[in-house]
């Protein structure tokens, strides 16, 4: 589940938060949007996510905020677990795509009460460990975890000190790899590309020259329209087996991806609050949306508005009555 029950976060709590507006990036470390939480604001403050799915979750609710319902809309950087941090204390108003985070859970949702779920996304997520689908055509036994170590060789790199690569994108994502890779005694090395943005660089170019490559990658995503992609199935996940970082020998679950509100916001934010509980699309609308962003390097507007126009059908119930 990009539940993700343990976070490896390469910033903290503490780290810095950018505020994105029509006049640029603001360090919010110490001080929040203006507008965040703020009772009678016509003002709404979104959480943004480094992945593109998550971009394009807020590119379309901030359009359709300030298109159909006259609302301003600032929008946070910031990495995973700080961003619960941020919500609780109403530095930002929601997170719009949230891959499961129970120790955040508990302490925000159920225990203090400063967050409340804004309900599903629409969207189910997965993380797992990829092949380029013209290797697994030619190997296919490398879909299997117990076959990887044959493989190793095939998978080495520069970066990857004599062992076999395994490529992860973000230091701050949630990830189990570490330790998967020496639970199940497997001959990598777990190498951080250092976004998903340079991942996807990466994954490009092992796929232009037809090259093998192992990497830790996601559903949904849209490269996978580009790139395609085989899973490698690691050992069968079963509730429970993830509760140990330091153990964890199983796969990664399927999550439905959520959506969190301040709990004030929840109550005062009126129809902004509304629309954001309402707001709720498939993995192909979402994808679309990615594509735009991410291949056909549109602005994230201008990606929305596309989406928005021909779409009207989908979005119109999202709005509050």
């Amino acid at each position: 589940m990009r539940v993700r029950t343990r976070v490896i976060s390469a910033v903290t709590a503490g780290g810095a938060l950018l505020a994105l507006s029509g006049c640029g990036a603001a360090d919010m470390t110490k001080q929040s949007s203006p507008y965040a939480n703020a009772a009678g604001a016509r003002t709404v403050t979104l959480s943004v996510q480094s992945w593109v799915g998550a971009q394009a979750d807020v590119a379309v609710a901030e359009y359709l905020l300030k298109n159909e319902l006259g609302y301003r809309v600032d929008k946070v950087q910031i990495d995973e677990v700080p961003a619960w941090d941020a919500l609780s204390q109403g530095r930002v108003d929601a997170i719009m795509e949230d891959w499961g985070h129970p120790e955040q859970e508990q302490r925000y949702v159920k225990d203090k009460k400063t967050i409340v779920s804004g309900g599903d996304v629409g969207v189910t997520g997965h993380i797992g460990w990829y092949v380029p689908t013209y290797f697994a055509k030619k190997h296919p036994d490398v879909t299997d975890w117990k076959n990887l170590n044959k493989y190793a060789d095939r998978f080495r790199t520069s970066e990857s000190g004599g062992k076999g690569q395994l490529m992860d994108g973000s230091p701050s994502y949630v990830t189990n790899d570490k330790a998967l890779v020496q639970n199940l005694d497997l001959d990598y090395e777990v190498v951080f590309a250092g976004s998903e943005a340079a991942q996807i660089t990466q994954i490009e170019q092992f796929a232009k020259q037809q090259k093998p490559f192992l990497t830790y990658w996601y559903k949904p995503q849209w490269l996978f329209k580009k790139v395609p992609m085989t899973e490698v199935k690691l050992p069968e996940y079963k509730e429970g087996c993830d509760a140990d970082p330091a153990k964890i020998k199983c796969a990664y679950p399927h999550t439905p991806l959520k959506k969190y509100l301040n709990a004030d916001f929840a109550k005062k934010g009126g129809d902004a609050a509304k629309f954001l509980k309402n707001f709720t699309w498939s993995e192909e609308d979402q994808n679309e949306v990615s594509l735009m962003i991410a291949d056909k390097k549109m602005s994230p507007e201008d990606a929305a508005k596309a989406w928005v126009d021909k779409n009207e059908s989908k979005w119109k119930g999202w709005l509050p009555k």
